[in-house]
């Protein structure tokens, strides 16, 4: 392999920069400042990255407005330079840009240059006034809809820094899965095959579902989800899985995500219907063939492992299996945190004691609880604060601080936030998703089930 093109990643930052920099005196140039460049690189629009050797060597990127997108520099290496590498960045540049809607690519050279013949053999054409090359996109390209047809899109791509807590799973699932998919080049120089299948267990409410949505927008692949009933609503269950992953097939690259797959993929015993066993065999026949992408991953959760076809779990086909449970002490003072947003006059302590066994979802449900709280007891003082006003004399009011209108604005201030009392009283009132039960099981599953 010469080169491995991917998109762009944070990290790439200083050597992105660093080739546009030294490569603009080599007839490399672009209407767009450095600025101009690291401005859209930062807010991440499209662009895209060769390495060799895990040595970046060439870059391309854009910058998207509706469905007109400018291609901001492409920059070479000078030592790649006259080996068909524009070109390759050039194109899976394009490929983003089309998946993101586009239909009008431009160009514009500050002058005539080597890159301008480039320019049409790749099909863009010269406009008069500049050295201005324009492409049209066809309307009905390969992928052009077929993400929207299939309910995907692109998700923010600070879904992964934004996981709270949880650092055990999540570093695990940084090494085992998101590293190798996001450095293929390194993991294949070290014999690693980056995985295309894994499933998320758990107890509900635990963040399978975050997890999946992070992965996808730490990768920058489309969020593609699955959903059993809605596949049903088609009639014939396998055969609209087989359409779905025929269709996903098509893309460049993707996250497929299942959830509650036992739904499609149960325990094969007599007390299944009978329906349900073809279901299950199409899909045991539907992954070896995902898995042959080379930028897929299929991402299955499900709250009973012990549920799912023993032939549906092996490896082969799914590489990992990896157990998402509730959020120990750590974890949950990091997801407070985020909550109580830094305040100083929040028993952090008080609340990780007080919410064991509480899932992520329970505490994103307790913390909007007792912010409600707050707020309407704020909304009850302004109140009462305006009654108070209309009735004084508005003379005897004193300097700010003092009189009603200082009392009721220190009262204000006071109530801004949910206290530590707010939070503790919601939970107080919160029915935990997970009982002692199914803690107890997913202990058990995990001895018996988990492979990372």
């Amino acid at each position: 392999m010469r080169w491995l093109i991917h998109d762009y990643r944070e990290d790439d930052l200083a050597a992105v920069v660093h080739l546009i920099d030294t490569t603009a005196e080599l007839g490399q140039e672009s209407v767009f400042s450095l600025a101009e460049c690291i401005s859209a690189l930062t807010s991440r629009q499209p662009a895209v990255v060769a390495v060799h050797q895990g040595v970046p060597i060439g870059a391309a990127l854009a910058s998207v407005a509706g469905e007109r997108a400018w291609v901001m520099r492409i920059a070479i290496a000078p030592a790649w330079r006259g080996r068909g590498l524009a070109s390759s960045l050039l194109r899976e540049l394009e490929r983003r840009l089309v998946a993101c809607r586009v239909r009008r690519i431009a160009y514009v050279l500050p002058e005539e240059e080597l890159l301008g013949e480039g320019l049409r053999n790749a099909g863009y054409t010269r406009r008069p006034a500049a050295a201005y090359f324009e492409k049209d996109e066809p309307r009905a390209g390969a992928a052009s809809g077929l993400l929207e047809e299939l309910g995907g899109r692109l998700l923010p791509g600070d879904l992964w820094a934004k996981v709270a807590g949880m650092e055990t799973e999540k570093n695990l699932i940084e090494r085992r899965v998101v590293a190798p998919l996001a450095e293929p080049e390194r993991a294949a120089r070290h014999g690693v095959r980056p995985p295309r299948a894994i499933a998320l267990f758990g107890p509900p409410g635990t963040g399978k579902t975050t997890f999946a949505r992070a992965i996808a927008s730490r990768l920058g692949w489309p969020f593609v989800e699955l959903l059993p009933s809605r596949l049903a609503d088609e009639g014939n269950l396998a055969a609209a899985l087989r359409d779905a992953f025929a269709r996903i097939g098509q893309l460049e690259r993707a996250l497929v995500f299942i959830d509650e797959v036992e739904e499609i993929a149960p325990l094969r015993t007599e007390a299944v219907q009978g329906g349900m066993h073809g279901v299950t065999n199409e899909l045991l026949k539907l992954i070896p063939g995902f898995r042959e992408g080379e930028e897929r991953l299929l991402v299955c959760a499900t709250n009973s492992i012990r549920s799912l076809d023993p032939a549906f779990l092996r490896p082969g086909r799914f590489d990992y299996l990896i157990p998402i449970g509730t959020p120990d002490a750590a974890a949950r003072s990091a997801i407070w945190s985020r909550y109580a947003a830094g305040r100083e006059d929040v028993d952090l302590d008080a609340l990780v004691g007080a919410s064991e066994l509480f899932t992520p979802a329970d505490i994103e449900h307790v913390a909007r609880v007792a912010a409600q709280a707050a707020f309407e007891r704020d909304l009850a003082g302004a109140d009462l604060g305006a009654a108070d006003l209309g009735a004084a004399d508005p003379g005897a009011a004193g300097p700010a601080g003092t009189g009603p209108a200082g009392t009721v604005a220190a009262g204000r201030e006071a109530a801004e936030g949910a206290s530590t009392t707010d939070y503790l009283a919601a939970i107080a009132q919160a029915r935990p998703t997970v009982t002692p039960a199914m803690i107890e099981e997913f202990g058990a599953d995990i001895s018996s089930h988990a492979r990372v």
